[in-house]
């Protein structure tokens, strides 16, 4: 029985599912405006730029700005604590945008929902890899983030079916508050777990303490898998968040469909089927990679290659059905990559710096996919439009789409190369059994 009383399986399943739900959570509120964009649009007459700096650029601004900082918090104390703070700031932040009478109230309500949710993920990442030894961690991370998913999922339908029947102001003062409640049953109930207790063998330098911030990222610089790796994370953002977060409009725009309609179609697209790509991907790099750790690449290297052929047929078919299919096939394999990256990239670093290597990640792919994708999409799309284009927003996501797809490959399989030999001269190396 460890110490920290997460010797019992029940228990750890018990934090995963807490930390999961938080996820969730962070992701209803994240992921509430794209399914309301067109009717925000529209009252507030906005042009797609703004659209996209509100939805893109202005939160992930913020986002990222508070992100390796808040982590490096969490890797000093108590990493509960800090998830804590993160979900009453981001659940207050979204109840107020349903306070939001202007373009400017709802932005700055925004960006307090991003300064929050900067404080969920990276602790709650080190948590759960010293709760689950590393030949569980992807599956555990591949649980986890299935959160964002069900957050799609239940963002997409409620707040689709409160914005039909009430308005988009209804939405954000419905899903706000069930945050606080999480935070509070998290804070009441939930132990800090021991660092690098699950791998003792990769326990933190120097008495347990910190590495310097230089140092842990001159650390990471060295490792050339991990410059790859974080490459990755930022392209694969823009598929995940710059196509994402104008799919919505796409459907409303090119097809016969009202937005109560979609909520649900998109729902099970984006919802479920991001979610069995999440847990296919974890739960194939575990056991692929038992054998070979560039299973950990190769897995979203394929999802990536079956990504592109199909969001180029989203985006031409005249056929309302097969583009709603094909969603779902598409968000199934750009999401295979989630679980894995996190998951190898915490194999290369001691247990204390776990949280700073997830923030990285999150830096990375908030900051180009969903700071630069939404906002870059928007933007062409306006200019397309004032060229003449009648399917501009269809021509921007169709050059981002491809530009992602294929800058991506090549980090995967650059990484790949990399990869056992940056593993070999990590802590805790014995663990992870490398294929040379």
């Amino acid at each position: 029985m460890r110490p920290d009383g997460y010797g019992s399986r029940s228990y750890q399943a018990y934090v995963l599912a807490i930390l999961t739900l938080i996820y969730a959570c962070n992701f209803v509120d994240r992921q509430l405006l794209v399914i309301l964009q067109e009717p925000i649009k529209h009252d507030l007459r906005l042009t797609d730029t703004e659209l996209g700096l509100l939805s893109g650029f202005s939160f992930a601004l913020f986002y990222v700005s508070c992100g390796i900082p808040i982590a490096r918090l969490a890797d000093r104390t108590s990493r509960r604590t800090v998830i804590f703070a993160a979900v009453t700031v981001w659940s207050v932040m979204t109840t107020l945008c349903g306070l939001a009478l202007s373009y400017v109230q709802l932005l700055l309500a925004r960006i307090g929902v991003a300064v929050g949710e900067a404080g969920g993920s990276p602790p709650a990442h080190s948590m759960i890899s010293d709760i689950f030894p590393p030949t569980r961690r992807a599956t555990a991370l591949s649980v986890y983030s299935v959160g964002v998913h069900i957050g799609i999922l239940t963002a997409f339908l409620l707040g689709g079916r409160l914005a039909a029947h009430f308005g988009w102001h209804t939405a954000f003062l419905v899903v706000g508050p069930p945050g606080i409640i999480l935070a509070f049953i998290l804070r009441l109930t939930v132990r800090e777990p021991t660092r690098g207790a699950a791998q003792p063998d990769a326990a933190a330098p120097r008495d347990g303490g910190t590495r310097p911030l230089g140092e842990t990222l001159a650390l990471l610089w060295s490792r050339r898998s991990f410059r790859h790796i974080a490459l990755v994370a930022g392209v694969q953002g823009l598929l995940v968040y710059g196509i994402g977060n104008w799919l919505a409009s796409f459907f409303l725009r090119s097809f016969p469909i009202k937005i109560g309609e979609l909520s649900m179609w998109l729902a099970l697209a984006v919802g479920l089927g991001g979610a069995c790509g999440t847990l296919l991907g974890g739960f194939a790099t575990d056991r692929l990679g038992s054998k070979d750790k560039r299973w950990y690449l190769w897995i979203p290297l394929l999802g990536v290659a079956i990504a592109l052929p199909t969001l180029i047929t989203i985006l031409t078919t005249a056929n309302l059905s097969t583009a709603l299919v094909l969603s779902f096939v598409f968000n199934c394999a750009i999401n295979l990559y989630l679980a894995p990256i996190f998951a190898i990239s915490h194999g290369l670093v001691d247990a204390r710096t776990r949280a700073l290597v997830s923030s990285i990640l999150f830096f990375l792919s908030n900051l180009i996919g969903l700071g630069a994708g939404p906002t870059i999409i928007g933007i062409l799309s306006d200019r397309f439009a004032a060229l003449g284009s009648m399917n501009s927003l269809r021509d921007a996501m169709l050059i981002i789409g491809t530009v992602a797809c294929l800058w991506g490959s090549v980090h995967y399989l650059l990484a790949a190369k990399a990869l056992n030999g940056d593993l070999a001269k990590a802590p805790g190396q014995t663990r992870w059994g490398l294929v040379v």
